[in-house]
C-alpha cells in the first residue's frame, strides 16, 4: 500500500513535457512561415513601382495567397501520402522476411538491442518474447531497425488542410495594411512593420514548440523575412529604373 502511494506521488511530481502532435506543429510552421514571407515579398516588390496602387497590390497578393495555399496544401498531401505508401511497402517487405527467414530477423533484433548496451543474457528473453508475438515483432522492426513511425490515419488530408490554412493566415498579415490604407507608400511601410512584428512573434512561438531558444528563433525568422522583403523591393525598384 505504501509503495503504491509512493509511486503515485512520484508520478505526480514527474510529468514529462512532450508535445505529441509534432506533425501538426511542423505543418503549421511550414504554412505560416511561407505565408508570411512570400506574399510579404510579393507586396513589397509590387510596391516598389510608383505606378502600382494599393488595390492592385492587394488583388495580386490575395491571388498569390489563394494559389500558394493550394500549392502548399497539395505538396503537404503528396508528401504525407508518399511517407504512408513507403511505410506500407516496407512493412510488407519486413513481414515477409519475418515469415521466410525468422532466424535472420531475430539476429537483427539482437543487433539493435546490443547497440543499446544490452548483453546477450539480457536481451535473449526479449527476443524470445517478440518471436512469440508476430505483430509486436513487426512493429519493433519497423521502429527500431528501419526507424519508421507508423503514419496516423488521415494524416495526408490533415497535413493538406493544416498547411493550406496556416498559409492563408500567414499570407493575410502583410496584406492587411493594403485593405485600409489608400496610399501605396504608407501601406508598404505599415506592411513591413506589421509583418516583421508577426515574424518575430511567430519565430518566438516556434522556438518554444521546437525546443530552440525562442529569442534566437525569433531573430532568425525575422531576419529571413526582412531579407526576402529587401530583395523583392530592390528587384522591383531595379526593374522600374530600367524601364
Amino acid at each position: 500500500m505504501e509503495k503504491t502511494t509512493q509511486e503515485k506521488l512520484l508520478n505526480q511530481q514527474h510529468t514529462e513535457k512532450h508535445f505529441a502532435s509534432k506533425d501538426v506543429v511542423k505543418d503549421v510552421i511550414m504554412g505560416v512561415s511561407d505565408g508570411l514571407t512570400v506574399p510579404f515579398a510579393l507586396a513589397a516588390g509590387l510596391s516598389a513601382s510608383t505606378k502600382v496602387s494599393p488595390s492592385i497590390v492587394l488583388v495580386a497578393g490575395l491571388a498569390e495567397v489563394a494559389a500558394g495555399s493550394i500549392s502548399m496544401g497539395l505538396g503537404g498531401y503528396l508528401s504525407a501520402k508518399s511517407e504512408e505508401d513507403h511505410y506500407m511497402r516496407e512493412m510488407k517487405r519486413e513481414q515477409e522476411e519475418i515469415i521466410n527467414c525468422p532466424d535472420i530477423e531475430a539476429a537483427e533484433i539482437e543487433e539493435v538491442l546490443a547497440e543499446y548496451g544490452l548483453e546477450p543474457h539480457e536481451y535473449a528473453p526479449v527476443v524470445n518474447a517478440l518471436r512469440k508475438k508476430p505483430q509486436a515483432w513487426l512493429d519493433f522492426m519497423m521502429k527500431f531497425e528501419l526507424g519508421l513511425e507508423k503514419p496516423r490515419p488521415g494524416r495526408a488530408i490533415e497535413s493538406a488542410f493544416t498547411i493550406a490554412a496556416a498559409y492563408i493566415i500567414g499570407g493575410l498579415v502583410p496584406l492587411l495594411p493594403y485593405m485600409f490604407i489608400p496610399g501605396a507608400t504608407e501601406a508598404v511601410i505599415t506592411s513591413i512593420w506589421v509583418t516583421l512584428m508577426a515574424l518575430f512573434f511567430f519565430g518566438y512561438v516556434k522556438g518554444l514548440f521546437t525546443g530552440d531558444r525562442p529569442l534566437k528563433s525569433a531573430f532568425e525568422t525575422t531576419l529571413t523575412g526582412a531579407i526576402a522583403c529587401a530583395a523583392a523591393y530592390g528587384i522591383g525598384r531595379l526593374v522600374q529604373l530600367i524601364k
